[in-house]
């Protein structure tokens, strides 16, 4: 399918699913958004081998990850007051009971850890290496660059020594020990240093990273800018623990603004020109903007939402979850992306 969205309209999209998943454990809330999730993911239609493809599919991870992450919280956190079985107190640590609700809570951040997965498997099926570079500040455009290079060297390499296995299977080599990995690895190793040099020469010749630092008073105004932004920040966090939440707050923000402005003026000294830029269309605002209100109202208290179903626990004995229709419509801002593909 091809993809209609900005790479930031995905990326604030991502951002929502993850604060969405990681403020509640209300199995409602999760389950609507893992609905939603799954929605967009099966719209995007099967991949192209090789394009996005993950070791594992989401239903693959949840059928291995939910039934583990039960299995240990119920081992190793002995609450709740429906047992359903005691394991002899002699056991060290796994000793004492069984409960619903430990059980019942494990699987439920097993199926959080699933819904991350789901989304981060989305966002990756939609988002190009180049876009994410894209995304990154000036400033940290080498370091972006050489980050993408070095992620999308793994797969490269993972297929390579497929390749270099069956080949030398079709030769009559077998592995039987330590010895008989020397004809696979000592390829794989060649192979990869001979493209990291090839990738090196072409990136020397087209002037990758070949601009100067920033120096002079731009610089010493940069570097002092990003200190005393982490200063300020550091303070906030501070104030905030010691029982002063607004002043906190604004300290907090002035920090997070003077950090900000610093990374700017230190991609100044970075110029690079795009191709062909991805302009931000109507859909993208869309999309961006429904994701982000969804997750403020799950973020933020606003008179008029009930917000104790938020606060939804299975201890000390196991209810019926609440919930809010205020909430329940926010995570219907999650489909943004699957309405936009088909539309267009």
């Amino acid at each position: 399918m091809r993809n209609p969205l900005h790479t930031g309209a995905w990326l604030i999209w991502l951002v929502a699913v993850g604060t969405m998943l990681t403020v509640t454990r209300n199995p409602i809330y999760i389950g609507l958004v893992l609905l939603w999730v799954g929605i967009v993911l099966s719209g995007l239609g099967a991949p192209e081998q090789g394009v996005g493809t993950p070791v594992l599919s989401p239903l693959r991870f949840a059928l291995v990850v939910v039934p583990i992450a039960a299995l240990f919280n119920a081992l190793f956190v002995h609450a709740g007051e429906t047992v359903l079985l005691r394991i002899p107190d002699a056991m060290p640590v796994v000793g004492g009971p069984v409960t619903l609700e430990a059980l019942a809570y494990g699987a439920l951040n097993g199926l959080v850890l699933t819904g991350l997965f789901a989304a981060f498997a989305v966002f990756n099926r939609v988002t190009p290496v180049r876009s994410l570079i894209q995304l990154a500040p000036r400033a940290y455009y080498p370091v972006a660059v050489t980050v993408a290079i070095a992620v999308t060297f793994v797969p490269v390499t993972l297929r390579q020594a497929v390749q270099i296995r069956e080949a030398q299977a079709v030769r009559g080599h077998r592995l039987r020990g330590l010895r008989s990995w020397a004809p696979i690895f000592l390829p794989l190793l060649s192979s990869g240093m001979e493209r990291a040099l090839q990738l090196a020469e072409a990136m020397v010749a087209r002037g990758f990273a070949a601009g100067g630092v920033q120096g002079g008073r731009g610089g010493l105004r940069t570097q002092l800018l990003l200190a005393a932004g982490t200063l300020l920040f550091g303070g906030g966090l501070v104030v905030r623990l010691v029982g002063k939440p607004l002043a906190g707050t604004a300290l907090l923000l002035a920090g997070l603004a003077m950090i900000v402005g610093g990374i700017w003026l230190a991609g100044r000294a970075h110029p690079h020109t795009v191709y062909r830029a991805a302009p931000w269309r109507a859909a993208d605002w869309a999309v961006a903007g429904v994701a982000a209100a969804g997750a403020l109202l799950f973020l933020v208290a606003i008179p008029g939402i009930d917000r104790a179903s938020l606060a939804w626990y299975p201890y000390p004995a196991f209810t019926a979850p609440g919930f809010s229709l205020m909430l329940v419509a926010a995570t219907w801002g999650l489909l943004g992306p699957a309405i936009v593909s088909l539309r267009s």
